[in-house]
């Protein structure tokens, strides 16, 4: 029996039954795996895949989807992968242009790379701005930020999506309450018995993950980052609007080194909604 054409494979909705092979499918283009990131995003958000009848996965992407119940406000597509030996053969393409069919009106938003970038200009996406990914050990020092913070509680999670929703511009809570089993710290920022920012610490292979990072400013982001340091021996990485300058400084001046630059597209609107200006660093750039 002849093998099907690429473009007679059909699209599916993955589930959790596909991790292994999106796992594959990252080691296959060079990623780390991120099983631990690939789990909470097809359960927080819906995958998307090609199967490969030789086995695993021609190409998978995920969305999540942001807003009030059964209406969504927005639209964050990550994890964009097509398996080396289908490249250049219009795979990721066809998938992307099924993702934005299927979102219909609702805006979308993603973080795009270099490389991707030209296919997502072609499918009407925009560049609106530009994240800064940092690694690296971070080191202690400097003045007092004079900032409290703790780790958070049960009681807090009803203010932080409070928090989050004013911050990010749209409903989160299917993907905010799952931090406290996704993350290994959630941490918070008051002022008065007020919290005033919040941030969270995630395993990814060898490092922690900081993100999301919303924060009243700089030096309460700077607090919170420095909270999440001192709890953990690995190194951390992040991805910051490169719109805060003076955080992005400090944190190279506490050790963390710049990895990349990628870029921040929308489709359907001409910028992210929100407060950019509390807004330091997504959750994950393949969830916004």
């Amino acid at each position: 029996m002849p093998t099907p054409s690429l473009a007679a494979l059909p699209i599916r909705r993955l589930t959790l039954r596909d991790l292994t092979a999106c796992a594959d499918l990252s080691e296959d283009r060079g990623w780390p795996r991120e099983e631990h990131k690939w789990g909470f995003l097809l359960t927080a958000g819906k995958g998307y895949g090609i199967d490969d009848p030789d086995g695993g996965l021609v190409a998978a992407c995920v969305v999540t989807e942001y807003g009030a119940w059964e209406r969504s406000d927005l639209g964050a597509i990550g994890m964009v992968l097509v398996a080396g030996r289908h490249a250049r053969r219009g795979v990721g393409r066809r998938l992307m242009r099924h993702v934005v069919a299927a979102m219909g009106t609702t805006p979308l938003t993603l973080h795009a790379t270099p490389y991707g970038r030209p296919l997502y200009e072609e499918l009407g996406f925009k560049v609106t701005g530009r994240a800064e990914m940092l690694r690296g050990h971070f080191s202690p020092g400097g003045p007092e930020l004079g900032v409290a913070t703790r780790a958070a509680t049960a009681e807090d999670l009803p203010s932080i999506l409070r928090l989050d929703e004013e911050v990010f511009g749209a409903d989160r809570t299917p993907l905010i309450t799952r931090l406290p089993a996704f993350a290994d710290q959630l941490r918070v920022a008051e002022e008065d018995g007020r919290i005033v920012g919040y941030t969270a610490a995630w395993p990814n292979m060898d490092t922690h993950v900081v993100g999301p990072l919303i924060a009243r400013d700089t030096a309460t982001a700077q607090a919170l980052i420095a909270s999440l340091a001192a709890h953990t021996d690995r190194p951390l990485r992040t991805d910051i609007d490169v719109r805060h300058e003076d955080l992005l400084a400090w944190a190279k001046a506490r050790g963390l080194a710049s990895v990349a630059f990628n870029a921040v597209m929308t489709h359907g609107i001409t910028d992210l909604p929100g407060d950019w200006k509390r807004r330091f660093a997504p959750l994950t750039v393949a969830a916004g």
